[in-house]
């Protein structure tokens, strides 16, 4: 069974072997080159001024500049901290034991050492990608530093070294064995938690980012999926609609047939009849032909696409629309503008799905209590269709907008213009206009 990592919010982890904290870019690993460079020269600063505040003579150590050596040697090693982080605070930790053995009044003076080490094991901490190395590592300096303070205690007890006035309630000796373990202790561990704490929130970043573009994937293919469920919808109501032309064509057809002997004017009349029928249903079919070929029949049981028929919408059943959307805390109403003229079939049953899906989000995703249906007739050129309500978006659930969507795909594929968003003084606004001429694929002649 995966574990997840210390540092990790709860309900965030991932198994050790998922994620591995990439080291930086070029910039970054620039940036700590310039820090190692930095601290070492601050290094170097800091044990002259330890020389200086001296009270006494110092041991400087071999030639007389070991401890400038030691106090820059420490530091350089950060150069690389990102890049080799268990390294660097192992060879840092070795330097720091040295510098405390070798030359202890720029050790203990030079508050830069005291840094440079720290930084190390945060950085160990927080960025190693190996995390069973990084505790081996943390535990091997933590010994060596823990084990090295006791001997400093021990050698300190035998040679008599702490001595004081003795005004509290402990001893010197006590009071200073404790001081340290205390400081050592928050100095150490702090460190560790620091980077665990580090490294577990770089983690969760790195989840949220890819939750994020999970997300955004995910609804990509939402938005796609609406597309195409509204695409099949609208072949099936194409497939109604050249249905219907094609029946009244056979029947005109077997009337003419019939009466081409005794009645020829009848039989002219039922061709003119096959003619209009013939020229609107192949016009229908071009306004959408882009549509029949982009849609999957495969996906049809995916989507859910009903096997039944169910009574064919149209504008003119608005008003029944509008009826059966009151009530239940919402308030429709309905009014047409302009002399209704015979709209294609699949321009008004376009007209109608738009006003019952913009209807269906006001109920669903919206705090109107009252809603409106407007459809005008803009002459002989187009139809327009808006649907109006005073509410405000719920917080909770949010939807997913994919209605919105669909519309949007209807209403182009038909040539038309849409707008969809709230309304200056309050509300929202779902409005379509449709030309109610057929817009023909670019290239394509006209029958």
């Amino acid at each position: 069974m995966s574990t997840s990592q210390p540092g990790t919010p709860p309900g965030t982890g991932t198994p050790n072997t998922v994620w591995l904290r990439p080291v930086p870019d070029r910039r970054g690993l620039n940036r700590d080159i310039a820090l190692g460079l930095g601290m070492a020269v601050a290094g170097l600063i800091g044990t002259e001024l330890a020389k200086s505040t001296a009270p006494g003579q110092v041991d400087m150590g071999a030639g007389g500049i070991e401890a400038y050596v030691l106090s820059a040697a420490i530091a350089l090693p950060l150069c690389f901290r990102r890049r080799y982080p268990l390294t660097v605070v192992l060879v840092v930790s070795i330097l720091f034991f040295t510098a405390g053995e070798r030359v202890p009044f720029a050790f203990a003076g030079n508050l830069v050492t005291q840094i440079s080490q720290f930084m190390a094991m945060y950085t160990a901490v927080a960025w190693a990608q190996d995390r069973r190395r990084m505790k081996i590592a943390i535990v091997v300096v933590f010994l060596e530093m823990f084990c090295w303070l006791f001997y400093g205690f021990v050698k300190a007890l035998q040679t008599d070294a702490i001595t004081g006035a003795n005004q509290g309630l402990l001893s010197p000796y006590v009071s200073f064995v404790l001081l340290n373990i205390a400081v050592n202790v928050l100095y150490f561990f702090g460190a560790y938690f620091w980077g665990r704490a580090a490294w577990g929130i770089a983690r969760q970043r790195h989840e949220l980012e890819q939750q994020a573009v999970e997300l955004a994937t995910q609804q990509q293919a939402n938005a796609r999926r609406a597309v195409i469920d509204e695409r099949l919808r609208i072949s099936r109501e194409l497939h109604d609609v050249v249905a219907h032309h094609i029946s009244s064509i056979g029947i005109q057809a077997g009337g003419a047939r019939r009466v081409m002997d005794s009645d020829p004017e009848a039989a002219k009349n039922a061709l003119s009849v096959i003619e209009d029928s013939s020229r609107t249903a192949v016009n229908e079919m071009r306004q959408l032909l882009g549509m029949l070929r982009a849609a999957d029949p495969e996906l049809d049981d995916d989507l859910g696409v009903p096997v039944g028929k169910a009574p064919q919408a149209g504008a003119d059943r608005l008003p029944a629309l509008v009826s059966t959307a009151n009530g239940e805390g919402l308030s429709v109403g309905f009014h047409q503008i302009g002399q209704p003229v015979k709209l294609p079939e699949t321009i008004s049953v376009s007209v109608y799905r738009i006003a019952q899906e913009a209807l269906t989000n006001v109920r669903r995703h919206s705090t109107a209590r009252s809603a409106h249906v407007t459809l005008r007739y803009l002459a002989d050129t187009a139809v327009e269709v808006e649907v109006i309500d005073d509410g405000r978006p719920k917080h909770a659930p949010v939807g997913s907008r994919l209605g919105h969507v669909g519309i949007r795909e209807r209403v182009s594929l038909l040539g038309g213009e849409s707008e969809i968003g709230p309304r200056p003084v309050g509300g929202f606004r779902v409005r379509a206009r449709i030309p109610l001429q057929p817009v023909l694929p670019e290239g394509e002649p006209e029958t």
